[in-house]
């Protein structure tokens, strides 16, 4: 007698992978398991429930088994899936680039309230964006201030390839500059004091904390993203030396800092910088530093 072929819908495999999913420890199992299924059908999450008695045929199972399995190794949904949401954007990601996350938004948030209130009313400001990773920081500043035109770099190729998917997916091409450029390496000279606002999310993962990371991120994020030397202070230090040279006079610089790197203040303690203020998140963690070369 033979054993009888298991026929799979939309919301019987849904039901069957958010229940395994959460047996392994997975938060929010059922938000994951449509996402995924969504993914592989070319669906959005409520046309799942409107076909929900739909059949999957043998290709589309066994492409949904094979994503299923690499998130129960934990390789994270997003790159999965091949794409996240920052600022109430799609953003393209890929393992050649961090994942945005939300903490990040305060950094972009501050960025659009500085390009109002300090250059509102007169000419749109040079913007640099350091380390663009997916580009998640430049393309949401640009979406959102749209008089403004920005430079982003990375030391990455492919990250830059990434980011400038993100840039074209929003249409932005025109508006934002991608330079491979490594923060150590001399610069063009036609960024030597070009610019008004200079932001970047750092890495600044000590290597003692890196193996304490939730295991997808740490087998699976781009390392030179997340740690840095000197005890997460590397890349910081290197600014209080790179932004006197690329800041023009009174400019601004946001660095996104970890809840607990007080210390980060430090590297820039020496003039010109003659303002230092902390700013925090939702969640009232320390989330940004806003540095200004020169008087207001």
């Amino acid at each position: 007698m033979e054993t009888a072929v298991k026929h799979w819908t939309t919301v019987s495999l849904i039901q069957w992978s958010a229940e395994y999913l959460r047996e392994k420890g997975f938060d929010n199992s059922r938000l994951e398991a449509e996402r995924l299924l969504a993914h592989v059908l070319g669906f959005s999450r409520i046309q799942l429930y409107l076909q929900h008695d739909r059949p999957l045929n043998a290709e589309e199972l066994s492409r949904f088994k094979l994503l299923f399995r690499k998130r129960l190794e934990h390789c994270p949904l997003q790159y999965l899936i091949g794409e996240t949401e920052f600022m109430s954007l799609p953003m393209t990601v890929s393992p050649a680039v961090l994942i945005p996350r939300p903490e990040t938004e305060v950094l972009v948030e501050r960025a659009r309230q500085l390009c109002q209130s300090e250059w509102g009313d007169g000419d749109p400001p040079r913007v640099l964006d350091i380390g663009t990773g997916s580009g998640a920081i430049a393309v949401a500043l640009a979406h959102y201030q749209p008089q403004i035109h920005l430079t982003a770099i990375d030391q990455s190729a492919a990250a830059l390839e990434v980011a400038r998917q993100n840039a074209a997916r929003h249409h932005l091409e025109d508006r934002i500059e991608f330079i491979l450029q490594d923060m150590t390496s001399p610069w063009p000279a036609s960024c030597l004091n070009s610019f008004d606002l200079v932001l970047s999310n750092p890495p600044y993962i000590s290597e003692r904390e890196f193996p304490e990371l939730a295991e997808e991120i740490r087998r699976y994020e781009p390392r030179s993203a997340l740690v840095a030397q000197q005890d997460g202070l590397e890349h910081y230090c290197l600014f209080a030396r790179l932004l006197p040279a690329l800041l023009r006079p009174r400019g601004i610089a946001l660095l996104e800092i970890g809840a607990d790197m007080a210390a980060a203040q430090l590297c820039f303690s020496a003039s010109p910088f003659k303002e230092i203020v902390v700013l925090q998140d939702l969640a009232g963690k320390d989330r940004v530093l806003e540095l200004r070369i020169g008087e207001r």
